[in-house]
C-alpha cells in the first residue's frame, strides 16, 4: 500500500501546481500574537518580467472569529523598481456580513480566510522587482484578530 503513495502525492502535487499557472507571486505573512500594530507595514517584493501582460493583484488576509469587525481598512503602496510610488489607495475588505455578522471567506471552525481583488488591469512599464507595502487603517491599534496578511499576483487572460 506504501508503494503507491509516493506516485499518487506526486500526481496531485502536479495537479495542484497546474492549476494555477497565472500566479507570479503569493506570500503570506503571519502577525505577531494574531494582532496588526499601525506601524507594522508587511512588504512584500515581487518580479516582473512580462511587461506586456496585464496583472491582478489580490490581498490575502487570515482572521479569527473573535475579530471585533465586520469590514478591515487596508492601505496599499505600490512601488516600481526604481522605488517611485505607482499607487497608493486606501481599501475596504468586508470579512464578515454587515448584518447578520457571518464570516465570509473560507474557513472552519474560527478561523477564516480571504482572498480579495485589489487592483484590476495592473501593467507595469519596466521588468524589475516591485514592491507593495500593506498597512492596516483601523482605528485600533493594536488590531486584534488579523492573523495573517499577503498578496497575490497572477497574469490575467
Amino acid at each position: 500500500m506504501k508503494k503507491y503513495l509516493l506516485p499518487a502525492f506526486v500526481m496531485l502535487s502536479f495537479f495542484l501546481s497546474s492549476c494555477d499557472q497565472n500566479r507570479i507571486f503569493e506570500l503570506n505573512q503571519d502577525l505577531e500574537n494574531n494582532s496588526w500594530p499601525i506601524a507594522a507595514i508587511q512588504e512584500f517584493k515581487f518580479e516582473v518580467k512580462d511587461t506586456s501582460k496585464k496583472y491582478a493583484i489580490y490581498f490575502n488576509v487570515r482572521n479569527a472569529v473573535s475579530y471585533e469587525y465586520y469590514n478591515l481598512y487596508m492601505k496599499h503602496t505600490l512601488l516600481g523598481p526604481d522605488g517611485n510610488m505607482l499607487s497608493t489607495n486606501l481599501h475596504e475588505l468586508y470579512l464578515m456580513d454587515k448584518k447578520s455578522g457571518k464570516p465570509l471567506g473560507d474557513g472552519a471552525g474560527d478561523i477564516f480566510d480571504h482572498q480579495v481583488l485589489a487592483l484590476k488591469d495592473q501593467t507595469f512599464a519596466q521588468p524589475g522587482t516591485y514592491t507593495i507595502k500593506l498597512q492596516q487603517y483601523m482605528r485600533r491599534d493594536p488590531l486584534p484578530g488579523i492573523m495573517a496578511v499577503g498578496v497575490r499576483v497572477e497574469t490575467q487572460e
